[in-house]
């Protein structure tokens, strides 16, 4: 049985088309998308990628996808990557594989940005998912004390007893905000603060939702207008409780 996951990665991969430059994401999720882009690429389609992570790039080349880097272009026709969490504004919290730096500098050189997730990923309000912070080594301890100041209840990220190390070498610390009241506010706030390189919170990033829940294929875009194609479900979003956030329009 497919799970929602992949059938979500694999409705995303209809719109990579050839010749185009794909950001491929970090994650579960995302790494349905870049083994159904391999095979596509084993079937003839011609395009390059551009990874957000170390494991993304392994896994990548294992599928045999030309692989670039911004050396070579500044702009990425589409990524596809996961989200940890996502509301109905398609606001996210990304980087539970502490790959949100990375994902972040693709998600802002795309032109557009396709967020592939199950059901169970879409909230009322960001929050509940511990927000990631990615803080260099040196003097993190100084940065942790100002995400406490902020109520964040900082956690910082461990790996076998010792701090998780990104792939750019830097920490991660988890902030358990619960309620994140105004998203674009703490995003600004927490990137002021001196040591802080970057934070999970992913602002009118977003362009695509396609979301698996059951039996249906539900995309959004941010402006609520229906995504056309794909022969798949068309569907808006106007609740975000766990248990009814969609009607189907007729």
């Amino acid at each position: 049985m497919i799970s929602e996951k992949q059938r979500s990665a694999e409705a995303a991969c209809e719109y990579v088309k050839d010749g185009m430059i794909v950001g491929l994401g970090t994650g579960s999720t995302a790494e349905f998308a870049v083994k159904k882009i391999g095979e596509l690429v084993r079937n003839g389609l011609s395009i390059r990628g551009i990874p957000t992570s170390d494991a993304t790039k392994i896994l990548a080349e294992s599928e045999g996808i030309p692989l670039i880097d911004f050396s070579e272009t500044m702009f990425i026709d589409l990524t596809i990557d996961g989200a940890d969490e996502i509301d109905a504004n398609l606001n996210m919290i990304k980087g539970g594989g502490a790959a949100l730096l990375r994902e972040k500098i693709v998600a802002s050189a795309s032109r557009e940005e396709i967020i592939i997730v199950s059901g169970s990923k879409l909230v009322q309000q960001l929050g509940a998912f511990p927000l990631p912070v990615e803080v260099i080594p040196f003097g993190w301890q100084v940065v942790f004390n100002q995400l406490e100041s902020l109520q964040g209840n900082p956690e910082l990220r461990l790996k076998q007893g010792q701090p998780s190390v990104t792939d750019q070498g830097n920490f991660i610390v988890d902030c358990h905000f619960r309620k994140i009241e105004n998203p674009e506010q703490l995003e600004q706030h927490l990137n002021m603060i001196p040591g802080v390189v970057e934070n999970g919170l992913f602002i009118n990033l977003c362009t695509r939702m396609i979301m698996a829940d059951g039996e249906n294929i539900i995309i959004k875009n941010p402006n609520l207008k229906l995504a056309a194609g794909l022969g798949l479900l068309d569907s808006r979003l106007d609740k975000c409780s766990r248990t009814n956030y969609y009607n189907t329009e007729k």
